[in-house]
């Protein structure tokens, strides 16, 4: 029986994406040519792997129970075909796409920029700012590589947690709460703003406060923490922020921290990227770069219990 490994690249695309037209754009293929393909996977297999389901297409049974197995062949064939050299940084010609929180952007920015700009001067970075929702843009290869305080659900997209952080309070140096302990009827009776990507006006905290019998009024919400920052220099608001990652926008709006008077599990800060670059070194030498940025920012800023690290599958960070 001759086998066509051509095929195993094919199925690779077709079971990632769940969709003739995203997995003939992968592969530089046109949508006729991948149909056909699949017709042949369809008849080598004996399965029809891909099932219309309305206007969407699903994998079969055995198409889910062989997708790990598909995507490691392929991979492995890939490593025996094209061996590592050493990585050319200095002519290394590519642009990355970055999306994260923007305390973490704001924390990690300076130092990730200025390493990558003297390890690999062709390099571009672009920081996205979180979507209002959940998205699709690793698993499409629209973004490279996620920094957020949640983790994946999507069996393809690997992630590490790089490091942890605490919320606080944070007021202007003259909100009433600025000079004194933070008892939980003090924070329940401040007017708050709230982080909110997605525009909401209730989080965890609100869940910690129905516990002790309190409630609180959230007065607005903002997508950003830095813009929730610029309203409680200018206002007798309260936000709950992470305290590392925003303290130089505290610092440089003068603004008050308090702990939180009830417990809160730490946020952690989650390194997120498609499998597909699991093994490609440039990819591999920016989270590198990313993690080192996180650590060195750390150190500088004093702050305690270091970088938490653990990691998901067998994924190299």
């Amino acid at each position: 029986m001759h086998l066509d490994l051509n095929l195993l690249t094919a199925l690779d695309a077709l079971l990632e994406h769940n969709s003739v037209a995203a997995a003939a754009e992968r592969l530089n293929l046109s949508a006729p040519a991948m149909s056909r393909t699949l017709g042949r996977i369809r008849r080598v297999t004996g399965d029809q792997i891909l099932v219309r389901a309305g206007r969407t297409m699903i994998p079969t049974p055995y198409a889910l129970e062989i997708r790990g197995e598909v995507h490691d062949l392929v991979q492995r064939a890939r490593g025996v075909l094209r061996p590592e050299h050493d990585l050319d940084l200095a002519n290394l010609d590519r642009a990355f796409s970055v999306r994260g929180h923007d305390a973490v952007t704001t924390a990690i920015g300076p130092t990730l920029l200025a390493t990558v700009r003297a390890q690999a001067p062709g390099v571009a970075i672009r920081l996205l700012a979180e979507a209002s929702s959940d998205t699709n843009e690793l698993r499409h290869g629209q973004v490279d590589l996620e920094i957020g305080s949640t983790e994946p659900d999507v069996p393809e997209i690997n992630h590490i947690t790089i490091g942890h952080d605490r919320l606080v309070a944070a007021v202007s140096a003259d909100h009433p709460c600025a000079a004194t302990d933070l008892t939980a009827e003090r924070f329940a009776e401040a007017d708050h703003v709230i982080v909110s990507r997605r525009g909401r006006l209730s989080d965890p905290i609100d869940t910690s406060l129905d516990a002790l019998g309190l409630r609180r009024r959230v007065v607005a919400s903002v997508p950003t923490s830095t813009a929730a920052l610029y309203l409680v220099a200018e206002s007798e608001l309260m936000v709950a922020i992470p305290e590392h990652m925003c303290r130089p926008t505290v610092s440089k709006l003068g603004l008050r921290t308090r702990t939180l008077p009830f417990d809160l599990p730490p946020v952690p800060i989650v390194l997120a990227w498609h499998q597909r670059y699991d093994n490609d070194r440039p990819h591999m030498w920016l989270r590198t770069r990313i993690r080192e940025s996180l650590a060195f920012y750390e150190q500088t800023t004093g702050q305690a219990g270091g970088t938490g690290l653990s990691g998901r599958r067998s994924a190299q960070a």
